[in-house]
């Protein structure tokens, strides 16, 4: 078998360009792979355009290892998030058409399954007025929904500091948010790498009451002494990991103790099969897996191949109930969550499809997702209020 050509579909909503990959070979077998892309989408589809003449063409769909390798390493420059983006979406297409081929699911090729469900925590539920009110309703629905955790980035805009008024008012909004939803379910705090280590120690012990899973991002990724510094004064497992895209910079993280849950997205890392390695070098440190998963169903899915077949893998980030939950229609038997969980699927490879009608009723548009804009969670349209 051999791979003939690549074919790009990009689903667009107002916050977040969705870029499918599917991969056709000459036995007829199409895999599809899936990554987000924040404002740069059309580097991503350039860079395809290229691997495809250079590496991808004539390639056995079967030999991920030396694709990935070719497509990392061929180019001789360092690769970064669009280069390892580029590779995740064909790496896990390679996977998809292995696993239909062999007429198995992937996680059977990873090793097997280890468990039968995968916890689910829901994102992009808080798209609305940013109230205690608000807050709490919303998050009743989520459980509502059962879901039994959910993650938050309650500091607004809130950049390096945060001043005693705004502290007050999101120590607020997670106290409404703990209210909804009981003292049983799991609350991760989000920090999107927003502060200085003294600030996030100071958030860290204010919202500690309110038992927080996991302290997110607290400061920008840069500065690994930062995290340590955080990491050292805190009691709330330290999480992080979604903006290295290479496995390899994982070591000096892993050898700093500073972190307990790793949050790698298969969609810039390098896809399935790296995050599997990655995890089992997080096992040998004791470390916990929770994939950065900010994608639509398909990237949902590869995550999941991972999950079934990964013994420290803790949870799956879902948006997809949530924040544009319309882009669903775009893949058939799209991961559902339910009671809180992912469940085993024996479909074969990836165990969905993607429907390019459907995909083409959500044309690409000019993405924006402002991290340090007024209103940013709402996650709504360019200039609109």
């Amino acid at each position: 078998m051999r791979i003939t050509g690549i074919s790009t579909h990009v689903v667009g909503t107002p916050w977040r360009n969705l870029t499918y990959v599917q991969v056709h070979t000459d036995e007829g077998v199409t895999g599809v792979g899936e990554t987000r892309m924040l404002g740069h989408t059309d580097a991503l589809i350039g860079y395809l355009r290229e691997a495809e003449a250079n590496h991808i063409l004539g390639s056995d769909p079967f030999a991920v290892e030396d694709l990935v390798r070719r497509m990392k390493y061929g180019d001789y420059g360092r690769a970064g998030e669009i280069v390892m983006s580029g590779i995740a979406v064909i790496e896990m297409a390679c996977w998809d058409i292995k696993g239909k081929a062999l007429g198995v699911p992937v996680w059977q090729l990873l090793g097997g399954k280890v468990t039968d469900k995968v916890k689910a925590y829901a994102n992009g539920w808080y798209t609305t007025e940013r109230t205690p009110e608000a807050y709490h309703k919303a998050a009743q629905g989520v459980m509502e929904r059962g879901y039994k955790a959910l993650k938050i980035d309650p500091f607004g805009t809130g950049h390096f500091e945060l001043d005693h008024e705004q502290t007050l008012y999101a120590v607020s909004l997670i106290e409404a948010v703990r209210d909804a939803i009981g003292p049983d379910a799991e609350l991760m705090l989000e920090m999107h790498g927003r502060f200085s280590p003294s600030t996030a120690v100071r958030l860290a012990h204010e919202l500690a009451p309110f038992k927080p899973a996991w302290l997110e991002e607290p400061c920008p990724p840069e500065n690994l002494k930062a995290l340590e510094k955080v990491a050292a004064k805190v009691d709330i497992p330290v999480a992080t990991g979604e903006r290295i895209h290479d496995r390899v910079e994982f070591r000096e993280l892993f050898e700093s103790q500073a972190v307990d849950i790793i949050q790698p997205d298969v969609g810039h890392i390098g896809g399935i099969w790296e995050t599997r390695k990655l995890a089992a070098t997080a096992e040998a440190h004791y470390v916990l897996v929770a994939p950065h998963n900010v994608g639509g169903p398909v990237l949902t899915a590869a995550s999941l191949q991972v999950g079934f077949s990964t013994p420290n893998f803790k949870i799956l980030e879902h948006f997809n109930d949530f924040a544009d939950a319309d882009i669903k229609k775009v893949v058939k038997g799209a991961p559902q969550v339910i009671d809180g969980y992912f469940h085993l699927s024996d479909a074969p490879g990836l165990g969905v499809e993607l429907d390019t009608d459907a995909a083409a009723e959500f044309p690409q548009q000019q993405a924006r997702f402002d991290l340090w804009a007024d209103g940013w969670e709402q996650r709504k349209p360019k200039g609109s209020k």
